[in-house]
């Protein structure tokens, strides 16, 4: 798994697998998802990442 955020445009795209892109579906204006022609899922992206909560992926809380 590949994981690129583009802070620039608080783009997060979450790429799991190198095969080809034959279909791909927006869940709602913020989530894409793309799959792969045998249905496994190739590439999620998430815009406005960090407005969403999804960027960072893992938050620390201060001691």
């Amino acid at each position: 798994m590949r994981t690129i955020y583009d802070e620039a445009d608080d783009i997060l795209v979450l790429h799991l697998s190198d095969k080809p892109i034959v279909k791909e579906m927006s869940q709602d204006w913020n989530t894409h998802v793309s799959y792969a022609e045998d249905g496994t899922l190739v590439e999620v992206v998430i815009l406005d990442a960090s407005k969403q909560g999804a960027w960072p992926l893992l938050k620390s809380e201060a001691a």
